[in-house]
């Protein structure tokens, strides 16, 4: 647990997580002019997902042109939706032109946080040593964590098991009897390049998904060298694509308007999949966008290969050379993938982190998250999360929406430098009025009424997991940051950086703090950003 000593670290900020979250709020802090700040990342390079993630095929499902950062847009895409190692190359390459990386200090896993109301910080525990902070914002996002069901008999299994997210590279693949358990968007992706080389594939299927064609067409080295000679006509591409996708969020409201996208879907299942059997199976029986929507142009080729196999019967227990359905056929099998997603509305995060009363955010959610704004919770003062509940997206790129919040997180930051806030979390009022416009938003639309159980809602049947609007509407929602949505305690005088620097010393720890005064409210900060320097922060 936490161990205060006298050279313990202390910053303004601290970031978990070096993904695309926790990078793009970094260069923001950097912009705005906050630069005491670090960012803890568990593994030994950045990138998380995309770190993360090798599986043979995987990439973008969402068009290249829209995954990334706004300011560091990519002439350079090969594909029009690009693969893993291109965006993890795409990241690093910010990363060193932006100098980030001093910022990052690697192998350092938060294991623990806890709020100090004597000290109002943060105190942090990580794999590499503790620290403390006066702001922590979690970039962890919802993709970091690798579920595998609690299968009966898991433990007995002699072969070898991997998730799709943890690949094995080293276990080849060439001639063996392969199992896949899920077929999400991660399998969609790896039985296409992994089904030629097995001898044979068992692909268990729960629920089918809903898989549009498409093509992960080249994109011409000519029109390559025009973005790069041209950012404008980049913006211009990448201004018409998301428009394109922005509209799909309209049948995900309106159910019944996803009848046209259904018909193309079962065409495309017809086109490939000719034994009639098999076709029912592999034919969804819900509304499309219940579930996450899949594009692929060889899902269905693979699994109507011979050497493939696809059972839908459920799973009844793992034996010691392979699995039992349902139905009590055996699957003899020497290797197990798991294509079964990630935790998501019971992130591990959500366990190690204690706010104000010594409860964990998994004990205040209960089952079901909840965040104002989908950044921050009561009772966890200066604590922020960058895709947090209710602010992923079925329709388009989440990066967007990572946008918008890093932006709101920068006013919020600023009010609280320029007015001497000392801690900052969402009133209990404003958090259940988010709550109600999530609940109005998602009513009868098809992540509820569409017929299927997914991941994007949670055990008690809600929805926490999708913002149910637009891009821009989110956009909308958090263009201005109103302190009257916060609980705000201010110290009773601004203090001057030499003041700061005497009482903590750079990157060490806090010996005093001021008498805590709490205000009601405070003067609304809604007008445009701040272009010149942020003043000293006040501690």
């Amino acid at each position: 647990m936490y161990q205060d000593t006298s050279d313990t670290p202390h910053f303004e900020i601290a970031i978990v997580g070096a993904g695309f979250s926790g990078l793009g709020m970094a260069m923001a802090l950097e912009r705005a002019g906050f630069d005491d700040f670090v960012i803890l990342e568990r593994a030994e390079d950045l990138g998380g997902t995309w770190r993360d993630n090798t599986y043979p095929g995987c990439a973008c499902d969402i068009p290249s042109v829209l995954y990334s950062w706004t300011d560091e847009q990519n002439p350079r895409w090969s594909r029009a939706f690009a693969g893993q190692q291109e965006i993890w190359d795409y990241m690093r390459d910010v990363v060193k032109r932006k100098n980030l990386e001093p910022k990052i200090r690697y192998g350092h896993e938060a294991l623990a946080g806890s709020w100090s109301e004597d000290r109002s910080l943060w105190e942090l525990e990580t794999s590499g040593g503790s620290l403390t902070a006066d702001f922590v914002i979690s970039g962890a996002g919802g993709l970091s964590d690798p579920s595998i069901p609690d299968l009966p008999g898991l433990e007995r299994f002699q072969g070898k098991m991997f998730h799709s997210a943890n690949w094995d590279h080293n276990h080849d693949l060439i001639g063996r009897d392969v199992a896949v358990i899920g077929t999400g968007a991660s399998a969609i992706q790896f039985v296409p390049e992994i089904q030629p080389k097995v001898k044979r594939l068992h692909v268990f299927q729960r629920t089918p998904p809903w898989v549009l064609p498409r093509e992960n067409v080249r994109i011409p080295r000519r029109w390559r060298k025009r973005f790069e000679r041209h950012p404008r006509l980049l913006r211009l591409v990448r201004s018409l694509v998301f428009s394109l996708f922005e509209s799909f969020h309209v049948m995900f409201r309106h159910p019944p308007l996803a009848a046209l996208p259904e018909l193309r879907a079962r065409r495309h299942i017809a086109r490939q999949v000719r034994d009639p059997e098999l076709r029912k199976r592999v034919t969804p029986d819900y509304r499309l966008g219940c579930k996450r929507v899949l594009g692929s142009g060889d899902w269905y080729q693979a699994i109507c290969s011979e050497n493939v196999e696809v059972i839908s019967e459920g799973i009844r227990e793992i034996t010691e050379t392979g699995i039992i359905d349902a139905g009590g056929a055996e699957h003899r099998v020497d290797t197990i993938i798991f294509g079964t997603g990630f935790h998501v509305t019971d992130p591990p995060m959500g366990h190690r982190v204690k706010g104000r009363d010594g409860r964990t955010l998994m004990e205040i959610w209960q089952g079901s998250p909840k965040a104002h704004l989908g950044m921050s919770v009561p009772g966890f003062p200066n604590a922020f999360l960058l895709l947090g509940p209710n602010t992923g997206l079925g329709h388009n790129s989440v990066l967007l929406i990572i946008e918008a919040q890093v932006k709101y997180l920068i006013r919020l930051l600023d009010h609280c430098r320029r007015n001497g806030v000392r801690t900052i979390e969402p009133t209990p009022v404003a958090l259940a009025s988010f709550v109600d416009e999530i609940e109005r938003g998602t009513e009868g639309s098809v992540w509820t009424a569409g017929g299927c159980l997914s991941w994007y809602v949670d055990k008690t049947g809600r929805n926490s997991t999708l913002w149910p609007g637009s891009v821009r509407a989110y956009r909308r929602r958090v263009a201005r940051f109103k302190p009257d949505e916060f609980a705000l305690s201010k110290q009773p005088r601004a203090r001057s950086r030499a003041d700061v620097d005497r009482t903590v010393g750079r990157g060490g720890v806090r010996r005093q703090q001021p008498e805590h005064v709490t205000t009601e409210s405070a003067p609304d900060d809604s007008g445009p950003e701040r272009t010149g320097p942020p003043q000293p922060v006040h501690r």
